[in-house]
């Protein structure tokens, strides 16, 4: 399979997963906003934003290497209405996706325009990853209903 070819595939395949965790994403806004925690339903909606704005770039680059875009079918995926149950769930995501970082990178390092189009939507993922984890620790330090609080 030629270079271009495996980047299309990647890609592809990031379409599909992202497309899917932006709308998860959406639909978790909406249940934390329902539940009062405003500042986390603006949080996740902004999210979701940020992820249909790299599934845009990852289509506009599939269409410049030559390639068909597909609209994918992902799996299903759990939908959570307990935060820390969620924020545990994303983290543990992230990591999984994350450990495929270096393989994915090696498949584009002959291709700069990708390679960096794919850095730095690992940046931004590993920046969420980060938040969730000080999240989760946040809530042991100062307690579940305390951090509640805060994101009301």
């Amino acid at each position: 399979m030629a270079k271009n070819e495996k980047t299309i595939e990647l890609f592809q395949m990031l379409v599909t997963m992202l497309s899917q965790q932006s709308v998860g994403h959406r639909i978790e806004s909406r249940i934390f906003a329902s539940q009062g925690l405003s500042k986390l339903g603006e949080k996740y909606a902004e999210h979701a934003e940020e992820e249909m704005q790299f599934v845009g770039k990852f289509i506009d680059r599939i269409i410049d290497l030559g390639g068909v875009v597909k609209n994918g079918v992902a799996k299903e995926v759990p939908v959570y209405e307990d935060i820390e149950e969620w924020l545990t769930y994303d983290v543990e995501l992230s990591k999984s996706g994350l450990g495929q970082v270096g393989e994915i990178l090696e498949t584009m390092i002959g291709d700069p325009i990708s390679y960096d189009l794919f850095k730095d939507y690992v940046k931004d993922e590993e920046e969420d990853m980060l938040w969730g984890e000080q999240q989760l620790a946040l809530m042991k330090l100062i307690g579940k209903q305390n951090w509640l609080m805060k994101q009301i």
